[in-house]
């Protein structure tokens, strides 16, 4: 074990405020590349090796399984052993696994593997057809409502205010999913949702669970506390009891998922509650540069919560460049051509990043990058020629491409996207379904922008050509993502593309709190960069003849960033 002495040598002063405080409320504000991991583990392993934390007794909670492996890795190697660290969801399964026989018999029900199957069977029985897409969305909908914890009554309700999947009225959401309720309890199932509300109802109605859940646990932290729902609130207030040795961490500015029910205002709203709490701000960045951080913080600058960071770096590097390109694939050309150079000039491929806001961007990407001989991988998302839908449409195009001959190529391609569900106008709706049409609408471009005088024939087999040179990438490749999977992570290189009103902030992103959220998750973007960051928009899109604006955040960022016309090269 690392000895209590070494353990605080190895923080800076604001770090080693943190590990010292030991009991009690405290509450870390933890800007982007702050070390607030390495914080929270020297601070439990420092608890651990003073005797003040007998280490089975504390419970390091997160929102995600490679974040937990994370923080016991890094315990791992400070020599502490015995730590919980573990997600809101497996904690509590695991406690509901424990007691479920004994307060009501037999084993625990069976996990839901897809929400999205069992709704099906749902809508079935109410002779409703809906899409795979709408019924990816209305799963979305019930782990907001539960997480919110709302009846079927209290959403239909609140529905109204809500933009909803397929175009459903509220009454007729709420009745689906009553039968989805209705239908899981009769297969003796339990969803995701259900394992914390079972969990948090189980501690309140049952005394000695109650008492024997808070003799287990003792002290807790919590990682991302910005990103708590309501229901995992009320959990951690039922584990906690009436004591307060809680150490909660997280940023304000990296909300981006208030969506799925998540909200800052628990982060923000500690020290009011706790009123003996120990607030420590962790605003020395390590991550990036100067000129990174600056650009930043200019975007954050006066929102609620924001921090002011501050780098590290002795130099401040280059600032982040700004261009602009007459559409889509266009920039993703510019990109991997940009990426092409460093990689030639040493830099790691891995070291690479392209983050954009939806996942059908990847698209163009992924081809120009094949196009210039550059390896990725696509993180979060599933690859475009692999989406269920862009597999139907590859393969009624080719099926159509036996018996048509002599339509002209645009009609035939937009009559067998609209019979997937493809339309000239975007729908309103967001998540499946948006992502869906955003999927078809790309072969749509792809058609609009064949050479005159293309068959049929000849744009199936561009379109094959294209999915089979897709083929898995090595381990030392560019990284894609969207910007919401890039969290927690971080490159040499960050290139945010697409950063067009439209896409940030997303069309459907309407009132102060939704474009707030939008402005989060370019903060996000930005933040994940080491030492080069590219900013980029195109124009138009593949192939619609309406123009584009910049987003209204670059306007912001100067004059910490520099503007840069496309090059010649580029607008092919």
């Amino acid at each position: 074990m690392v000895s209590a002495d070494a353990l605080l040598e190895a923080l800076d002063d604001e770090q080693r405020r943190a590990a010292e405080a030991l009991l009690g409320p405290v509450c870390l504000l933890a800007g982007a590349g702050t070390g607030k991991t390495r914080a929270i583990t020297h601070r439990i392993a420092y608890g651990v090796a003073t005797g003040v934390y007998p280490p089975g007794r504390v419970m390091a909670l997160t929102f995600t399984t490679r974040a937990a492996g994370e923080l016991r890795s890094r315990l791992r190697a400070l020599g502490t052993s015995g730590v919980s660290a573990r997600t809101f969801h497996s904690a509590a399964l695991s406690q509901l696994s424990y007691f479920w026989p004994q307060l009501v018999g037999g084993s625990l029900p069976k996990l839901v593997e897809s929400k999205g199957r069992l709704l099906a069977h749902a809508v079935d029985g109410m002779r409703l057809k809906l899409d795979t897409a709408t019924l990816r969305d209305l799963a979305s909908e019930i782990e907001w409502r539960k997480v919110s914890g709302l009846t079927i009554e209290e959403y239909e309700r609140a529905a109204h205010t809500r933009v909803l999947p397929g175009d459903l009225t509220p009454d007729r959401a709420a009745q689906v999913q009553l039968a989805y309720e209705n239908l899981k309890d009769e297969r003796r199932q339990l969803d995701f949702e259900d394992v914390l509300l079972a969990t948090a109802g189980m501690i309140e109605q049952e005394p000695r669970v109650a008492q024997q859940v808070r003799e287990q646990y003792r002290f807790f932290v919590v990682d991302e506390y910005q990103d708590v729902s309501p229901l995992q609130h009320q959990l951690l207030e039922l584990w906690l009891g009436d004591r307060d040795d809680v150490c909660v961490v997280g940023d304000a500015s990296q909300t981006i998922y208030s969506f799925a029910g998540a909200s800052s205002d628990y982060l923000l709203g500690f020290p009011s509650k706790h009123d003996r709490a120990v607030v420590i701000r962790l605003e020395q960045n390590y991550r990036s540069t100067p000129a990174i951080v600056d650009t930043a913080n200019r975007l954050m600058r006066g929102r609620a919560g924001a921090l002011e960071l501050a780098s590290a770096a002795d130099v401040r590097g280059p600032e982040p460049v700004v261009s602009s390109h007459p559409h889509d694939s266009a920039e993703a050309r510019a990109v991997a051509q940009q990426i092409k150079k460093l990689v030639e000039q040493g830099e790691k491929p891995e070291s690479i990043a392209v983050l954009y806001r939806i996942n059908v961007q990847a698209a163009a990407l992924e081809s120009a990058l094949s196009d210039a001989g550059v390896s990725y991988q696509v993180r979060g998302a599933t690859r475009f020629f692999e989406r269920r839908e862009v597999r139907e449409a590859l393969m009624m195009l080719k099926g159509a491409s036996v018996s048509i001959m002599d339509e002209p190529l645009f009609k035939t391609v937009s009559d067998v996207l609209r019979s997937l569900g493809w339309s000239q106008q975007a729908p309103e709706a967001r998540g499946a379904v948006r992502e869906k049409w955003e999927a078809l609408d790309a072969i749509m471009g792809l058609a609009e922008q064949a050479p005159a005088g293309t068959t049929l024939r000849e744009f199936v087999d561009d379109l094959f050509a294209r999915q089979a040179t897709q083929h898995e990438p090595t381990v030392s490749a560019v990284t894609l993502a969207t910007l919401h999977s890039a969290k927690g992570l971080e490159w040499d290189t960050v290139f945010l593309v697409g950063l067009s009103e439209g896409l940030v902030p997303i069309s459907y992103a309407k009132g102060f709190d939704a474009i707030d959220e939008e402005r989060r998750l370019m903060y996000v973007g930005i933040t994940r960069a080491r030492r080069r960051l590219q900013l980029s928009w195109a124009e138009q899109g593949m192939h619609r003849q309406t123009m584009r604006q910049p987003s209204r955040f670059l306007a912001e960022l100067r004059p910490s960033t520099r503007t840069r016309d496309a090059v010649s090269t580029s607008a092919g």
